[in-house]
């Protein structure tokens, strides 16, 4: 730290004794009061004692110098941030080690970041700084070119070293492409919202691989999905932002809230005609439409008209499918079997894709349904959905670790039907099972 001893402050530095210059040069550093203590042979006391003595000499000077500097310097700090350069010049003198103390003998510190203290800066509100910051980030993503403007929008002093915050480990924001600023714990997805908001147009999932940093395909569409800021286009299936007003976004949640819109103003259509209708509004694939017929909001009037079961149409019931070789049921059609295997969706707890036989043969013949089983020694029951689109067990991942399985094991889930309970058998072939080799 660089001293000017030519003014008033060089001079009243100069009366100070070796020793004390040495300490508050040194708790100007940053050093604790026990490192200085350890190094001069003093207690921690002493040390705070010949601070005070310094600061109190160095004051005496300011008064015979400078005019209401204490009063000056209290208006000054309120700022969440203020340079000691500035303060240094409201007491007319240059950059001093002492400048600190003067600031400090008025309630003024640091101010506080998530990097810690910003030393060099002063204020009398040590937490106000942050605060600033933290409001600026919440407008993230940031363009590099966006930065500036939106951090002094949210009152952030000039001069703050602002990118050494943002860049520092504890901040909630990480650096992107081109000088951005993303979310630390949504970069992914605010990386891809700066890419398309640059592109202007959508774009496919793995044409936003590189930009997010995303390794797959299917995960950056996870990802996108569950952000309201993107929305994905049919048929095409590119992805685009909600707020573009250029493009043609469905207002519509699913094909199925599209299809009772259809029916609820147009009235009772043909199969065909309905269809027409709903692929003007909703384009999917013929067969998502034909799902659509097993909502248990949509039926079949007498003369063959699709109509909503609310205006007296009878629900439609799924045809019955194939059954497929991965489940079984006993000669009474009570117990049903359905064999598995442990894979990464399992692992991390996602719901278990099963074939509609399973629904059918249960009776669950509409959409939306539901049926749970109990099972023995866990408290959460296994659900069973019937949706329009597809079938679904909810998540078997707790049940698999209580059962000692690992990826690529086996096992078959029993669904009684008579008492709805459910048991979960693990039938790996003992010599070829992984989980063995594990717990060896």
């Amino acid at each position: 730290m660089r001293r000017d001893d030519d003014d008033w402050l060089g001079a009243a530095w100069r009366t100070l004794p070796l020793r004390s210059r040495r300490i508050v040069e040194a708790r100007a550093y940053g050093e604790t009061l026990g490192n200085i203590g350890r190094q001069h042979e003093m207690s921690r006391e002493r040390v705070r004692q010949l601070l005070l003595k310094a600061q109190g000499q160095l004051c005496d000077f300011a008064d015979a110098f400078v005019d209401e500097w204490r009063d000056h310097l209290i208006a000054l700090t309120v700022s969440p941030a203020v340079p000691e350069s500035e303060v240094a010049a409201m007491l007319g003198v240059g950059e001093h080690v002492g400048v600190g103390l003067l600031a400090q003998s008025v309630g003024a510190e640091p101010p506080l970041t998530w990097a810690g203290r910003l030393h060099g800066w002063w204020t009398r509100n040590p937490s106000a700084l942050e605060v600033l910051i933290r409001a600026g980030a919440e407008e993230a993503p940031l363009r590099g070119e966006d930065v500036a403007m939106t951090f002094a929008s949210a009152h952030v002093p000039d001069n703050v070293p602002l990118l050494d915050l943002l860049g520092h480990p504890k901040s909630p924001l990480v650096s992107g492409a081109e000088g951005s600023w993303l979310r630390r714990r949504a970069r992914g997805r605010d990386a891809a919202y700066l890419y398309l908001l640059a592109n202007g147009e959508p774009c496919r999932a793995e044409d936003l691989l590189e930009p997010t940093g995303i390794k797959r395909k299917p995960a950056v569409s996870e990802a996108l999905r569950r952000d309201d800021r993107f929305v994905q286009l049919r048929l095409e299936g590119k992805w685009a932002l909600t707020e573009w007003p250029h493009v043609n976004v469905t207002s519509y949640p699913n094909a199925v809230e599209a299809f009772v819109a259809v029916l609820t103003e147009l009235g009772p259509l043909p199969k065909e005609a309905l269809f027409v209708k709903v692929g003007e509004r909703y384009p999917v694939t013929l067969w998502r439409l034909q799902q659509c017929l097993l909502d248990d909001r949509v039926g079949m009037m007498g003369d063959g008209l699709i109509d909503l079961v609310a205006r007296g149409a009878v629900p439609i019931e799924e045809s019955e499918p194939a059954r497929p070789t991965t489940m079984a049921a006993d000669p009474a059609g009570n117990v049903f079997g359905i064999r598995l295997t442990v894979d990464k969706d399992i692992l991390r707890g996602s719901g278990v894709v099963v074939s509609s036989w399973l629904t059918w043969q249960l009776g669950m013949r509409q959409a939306p349904m539901v049926r749970t089983f109990s099972i023995a020694g866990h408290p959460t029951p296994i659900v069973l959905k019937r949706a329009t689109s597809a079938a679904q067990l909810s998540s078997l991942r707790v049940l698999a670790k209580q059962n000692g399985m690992v990826g690529g094991c086996e096992f078959v889930l029993f669904l009684r039907a008579d008492d709805s309970t459910a048991r979960i058998e693990h039938v790996c072939a003992q010599q070829y099972c992984r989980a063995v080799g594990t717990s060896s």
